[in-house]
């Protein structure tokens, strides 16, 4: 018993590892597990004291327990044997496939990362880029919505600031799950957006076990009364137009909507900025016909390196302003009761149309609107017409700039001309002959507000008599 064994040296390391292994594996980790557990309750337990809308238990569900719910699904089950049966291939070789999609779907919420990090470094970068203004927002509508409903965020999308400017704006009303789109399935932002509550979705895919995976979890979240964030366009705007909306995942959640389980409530947000971070790549991308946009590793490198250069000498100026509104909630079981014919159809048109009421008109915008209908004019005749514009537009309850036309149209300029898309010589202002692209992309961000022809020129005949 007290003889001496030798052995080889690689043995002897590989023993005392397995044995590490196994005294962390029945007395660390779970010991480390409950100190984490215990620490994120506190955490959650303290962040919906001041949230209008608690974190859902479903979001706060174990990612493989929420893996596991989706697989064992009935509806999932049924896609794996009929997509075993259409493939000819084992139902365990079709249940992998279906596992393989379930983790790239389910995210792996932290409310630590989502409150303490994410929305921190949200309100730094929105503050740090542009001045953030709040359009139209019913502050009492917003917060008497039915606690036990279902809240849906849906946005139109012109900016991937989109995502930080609303996590931001949206702090208190609870933590957002955002469908993101394959842009962001990439080591290690792919893991930030996870913990951050965001679910994955491919937008080509075709697959029906995919989109059953897919739905299902989509469904079952609306179930939870998870509060979900949108972009219906799907994709950023090209052209500064909203786009119809895209019908997949409005569909999933429509298709088993039950009032009398849970109400579902879409809050319709129109965002819009004096600078689009990626217009020139919109812009050439709808030039070309290609949706392919990524920047080059260099101009990012270039942008980032200028941008902290510029902090650092204290000369960075903010990108104008960005400005978020909040349109009028559609309440779902009513909106069904008073609607016939295809929902889902309806539904998306509905919420399209309430989004572009309330798109905030800025100075960049209204700007570049009157210089594509007036290349050279002067800056007093400019603020006259844009004078005339914002009050025709006032008339109309559509969310304008709050301060005056003259500051308006010069903070505008002042971008314009730093960006050389206008140019100011003895007094006369005019467009730059390569400027018509980005200005018609920043005058379409606002066009469909005077879509209605005769209406806008009615109200501004009425405001020049006054």
């Amino acid at each position: 018993m007290t003889q001496t064994v030798s052995m080889p040296l690689w043995a002897f390391v590989l023993i005392l590892l397995f044995a590490a292994v196994t005294f962390a594996s029945h007395f660390l980790f779970p010991s480390v597990r409950w100190f984490f557990r215990k620490r994120a309750e506190r955490v959650i337990a303290r962040v919906n004291q001041r949230l209008q809308r608690p974190i859902e238990p479903f979001k706060l569900a174990r990612r493989y327990d929420m893996i596991q719910r989706l697989l064992y699904d009935p509806e999932v089950a049924q896609a794996v044997a009929d997509h075993a049966l259409q493939e000819g291939v084992p139902e365990n070789v079709a249940f992998e496939k279906a596992q393989k999609y379930a983790r790239e779907i389910v995210p792996s919420f932290s409310a630590t990362a989502y409150f303490s990090v994410g929305i921190r470094l949200a309100r730094w970068l929105s503050k740090s880029l542009y001045r953030i203004k709040l359009g139209t927002f019913e502050r009492e509508q917003l917060e008497h919505i039915d606690p036990n409903a279902t809240v849906i965020f849906v946005m139109n999308h012109r900016s991937n600031m989109d995502y930080v400017l609303v996590t931001y704006l949206a702090a208190n009303a609870g933590a957002l799950s955002y469908a993101v789109g394959e842009w962001a399935r990439v080591w290690p932002l792919s893991g930030i957006i996870r913990a951050m509550g965001a679910y994955f979705i491919r937008r080509r895919s075709r697959g029906a076990l995919y989109r059953k995976v897919l739905a299902r979890y989509v469904q079952l979240a609306t179930r939870g009364g998870v509060t979900q964030a949108m972009f219906p366009e799907g994709r950023l705007s090209l052209t500064g137009r909203t786009a119809p909306a895209k019908l997949g995942l409005l569909n999933y959640i429509i298709e088993d909507f039950d009032p009398a389980k849970r109400e579902v409530i879409f809050v319709p947000v129109a965002l819009n900025y004096d600078r689009v971070l990626e217009d020139t790549f919109l812009i050439a991308a709808d030039k070309s016909g290609k949706r392919r946009f990524r920047p080059p590793l260099w101009t990012v490198i270039r942008g980032l390196s200028w941008y902290l250069w510029s902090r650092l000498r204290r000369r960075f100026r903010l990108f104008g302003t960005a400005s978020v509104s909040f349109g009028q909630p559609l309440e779902l079981s009513a909106f069904v009761n008073a609607t016939g014919g295809d929902m889902t159809t309806a539904v998306a048109d509905e919420l399209m149309q309430r989004i572009n009421r309330v798109v905030p008109v800025l100075g960049v915008p209204l700007v570049a609107r009157q210089l594509l209908a007036t290349p050279e004019t002067t800056k007093d005749e400019l603020i006259a017409a844009i004078g005339r514009t914002i009050q025709c537009l006032t008339g109309r309850q559509i969310p304008v700039p709050r301060r005056k036309t003259d500051v308006v149209v010069t903070d505008a300029l002042d971008h314009l001309v730093l960006r050389k898309l206008v140019h100011v010589e003895a007094g006369r202002i005019r467009a730059a002959d390569d400027a018509a692209d980005v200005l018609s992309y920043y005058a379409n961000s606002i066009a469909h507000h005077f879509d209605s022809k005769d209406d806008v020129e009615g109200a501004e005949i009425s405001a020049l008599a006054k």
